[in-house]
């Protein structure tokens, strides 16, 4: 390998590297949003959710005959 490769990046690597998308961002990605440091939601949301979702599916199930 020359000097000069190993000192710097090819210029192939830095095309791809200009051309990187965030990943948080790609279009097939629905909810993956990158926020600052700081202003994630609480994990409290997440806990919430699962009790609510879980509530509605045993009433739900509740309704059916046994």
């Amino acid at each position: 390998m020359s000097e000069q490769s190993e000192k710097s990046p090819s210029a192939g690597a830095r095309a791809v590297v200009a051309d990187a998308q965030d990943p948080a961002r790609r279009p097939d990605v629905l909810f993956r949003v990158r926020r600052p440091a700081g202003t994630e939601p609480s994990v409290w949301w997440s806990i919430g959710g699962f009790v609510v979702v879980s509530a509605g599916v045993l009433a739900a199930l509740n309704l059916l005959p046994g």
